[in-house]
């Protein structure tokens, strides 16, 4: 039996619309027809109902004349504010959830009368069931409508509840975060090209490692500076590089956030 009983409107079939879905019906939270993803691209749509049995629409009308519960809107901030006004009049009286970066609650509440809103931040590796997804209800959102997102996103990853403000920091950062990684991964690999090592020999060790690294941190709940410490030889090789690494490290992670926060500010100033 499905966690949710509730029916799910996923609009956008993109990758992260996508693995919301599919995530949706795979962990067994929703029945596989109570998902209905709509795309107006018929080539995203292809498999998902052959493969999960989720009912798919290329019409966001057509979708939402099946009477969802819960909307969720899973399109580029770009495009959001042609399709809150497409659907305004449908979600009416009931809960949406958007994901667009940058788009404030206040914004959607305005386009959208009479609708309980919510705004999350999921990352990419919901596509894994892994992710890291943050929320912070409107104005008019319940204690239910939170429970009811933050059951359904459970299924994709960890959860937190925060407030709005809270929510564009955690989208520089953790939201952000899985291209940084993958940036780690490819310095790191070409650092051992530069030394000698084969390209794919050294990908595969770095992504052992960080993969490793993760589920360590993870499964002992070590604070990162704890375990940095434990790997670390006094004199030793690690902290030859640590020393120059960390600094410029470090600056760069809080120049990025930075950067990602006001190309936040100028994305909600172009949905206003």
């Amino acid at each position: 039996m499905p966690n949710v009983d509730a029916k799910v409107a996923v609009i956008g079939a993109g990758s992260m619309g996508g693995a919301i879905a599919s995530g949706l019906v795979s962990s067994g939270t929703c029945d596989p027809k109570a998902v209905l993803l709509c795309d107006p691209s018929e080539q995203r749509l292809e498999g998902f109902s052959t493969r999960f049995g989720m009912s798919t629409f290329r019409s966001n009308a057509e979708a939402l004349a099946q009477g969802p519960d819960v909307t969720v809107l899973a399109v580029k901030p770009q495009v959001l504010p042609g399709v809150l006004e497409s659907l305004a009049d449908s979600v009416a009286g009931s809960l949406v959830i958007s994901i667009a970066a940058g788009v404030t609650l206040s914004t959607l509440e305005a386009a959208l009368p009479g609708a309980r809103v919510i705004r999350t931040m999921p990352n990419l590796p919901v596509s894994v069931r892994s992710g890291a997804i943050a929320i912070a209800p409107g104005t008019a959102a319940t204690a239910d409508d939170v429970a009811l997102a933050q059951t359904l996103f459970s299924a994709l990853g960890s959860v937190a509840v925060m407030r709005e403000d809270q929510l564009d920091v955690e989208c520089a950062v953790a939201s952000c975060a899985p291209a940084y990684f993958a940036l780690m991964v490819d310095a790191l690999t070409r650092a051992g090209i530069l030394e000698g090592l084969g390209a794919s020999e050294g990908r595969s060790l770095v992504e052992s490692t960080m993969l490793g690294t993760a589920r360590m941190l993870l499964e002992s709940g070590e604070h990162p500076r704890a375990y940095m410490e434990r790997v670390t030889s006094p004199g030793g090789t690690t902290a030859a590089a640590l020393a120059e690494l960390e600094p410029a490290l470090v600056e760069g992670a809080y120049a990025a956030v930075s950067a990602a926060l006001r190309r936040g500010d100028e994305l909600a100033e172009a949905a206003k």
